[in-house]
C-alpha cells in the first residue's frame, strides 16, 4: 500500500471531501479517486469509475470484479452529521437513532435548560443561537439539518444558514399552515421556490406518527432516503 495515497485519502475525509483508494488484487496497483481526480499508477478506466461512484454512495468499501480483475475499493467518506435545531422532546430519541445510524449529532438550543447534559446524555450540545452554530459547524454535502422548536426566531436563522449550505437534507417541523407562514417568511429574506424545494416540511415521511419517538423514526427515515436517494433509483430501475 502506498502510505502517501492512504494519507492523502485520511486528509480528504478529514476535510469534507470523499476519497476512495482503489486496488488492484491480482498487481497491487493502486491508485486514489479524489473528485475528479484518479491519480497513482492503476489505470483509470469506466468501469472502475462506475464502481467508485457506487462505494462512495453506498458508504461501504467493497470488493468489485472489472473487465480486468478484482479491485478493492477502500472508502473515505467524510462523516455524516445531524444537527438538530431545538432540544425539544421529539429531539431526543432522534438524537439517540441517528448516533445509532452512524451520524455525529449536533443538538443547537440557546436555551440552555432544554440543552442539558441530564436531558440528553452523551450528545454533543451547543447553546450558541442556531446562525452562530451554524457558521462554527459549517454543514457540508454529508450534513442534514432539522429544525424542531417552531419558534420563527430560532428555527429561521438555521433554516437560512441551512440553505446556504450544501446540506444534503433540511427538515422543518410544523403543519402544513406554519411551513406556509415560513416560506413566506423566507421568501422576504430573499429566496426562490426552488431554494424552498429543498426543505421537508413538514419534515418526516407520512407514517401516521403520534408520538415523539414515532415522529423521530418518521425523519430518520426521510433522511436516509435522501441520502441514499441514487440508490434506491438503481434498485427501481433494475
Amino acid at each position: 500500500m502506498k502510505l502517501d495515497l492512504l494519507k492523502r485519502a485520511v486528509e480528504s475525509a478529514a476535510a469534507g471531501q470523499a476519497a476512495a483508494l482503489v486496488t488492484d488484487l491480482k498487481s497491487g496497483l493502486q491508485s486514489l479517486a479524489q473528485g475528479t481526480v484518479f491519480e497513482g499508477n492503476l489505470k483509470r478506466n469506466e468501469s472502475l469509475d462506475t464502481a467508485v461512484r457506487q462505494a462512495l454512495a453506498d458508504d461501504r468499501s467493497a470488493i468489485v470484479e472489472t473487465p480486468d480483475g478484482k479491485v478493492f475499493i477502500e472508502v473515505f467518506n467524510p462523516p455524516l452529521r445531524l444537527m438538530v435545531v431545538g432540544a425539544v422532546h421529539i429531539a431526543q430519541p432522534l438524537a439517540r437513532m441517528a448516533a445509532m445510524a452512524g451520524y455525529a449529532v449536533t443538538v443547537i438550543d440557546p436555551r440552555s435548560a432544554f440543552a442539558s447534559g441530564e436531558r440528553f446524555p452523551g450528545v454533543d450540545l451547543s447553546t450558541e443561537w442556531p446562525d452562530e452554530a451554524m457558521a462554527r459547524l459549517k454543514p457540508d454535502r454529508r450534513s442534514a439539518i432539522v429544525t424542531l422548536t417552531h419558534d420563527p426566531k430560532v428555527d429561521d436563522p438555521a433554516l437560512i444558514a441551512a440553505l446556504k449550505s450544501q446540506a444534503f437534507y433540511i427538515g422543518a417541523l410544523g403543519s402544513k399552515k406554519t411551513h406556509a407562514a415560513r416560506l413566506k417568511r423566507l421568501a422576504d429574506a430573499g429566496f426562490k421556490d426552488a431554494e424552498f424545494a429543498r426543505i421537508h416540511g413538514p419534515v418526516g415521511l407520512d407514517i401516521g406518527a403520534i408520538s415523539p419517538a414515532e415522529i423521530a423514526v418518521s425523519i430518520l427515515a426521510q433522511i436516509t432516503a435522501t441520502l441514499r436517494a441514487d440508490r434506491l433509483k438503481s434498485r427501481q430501475a433494475a
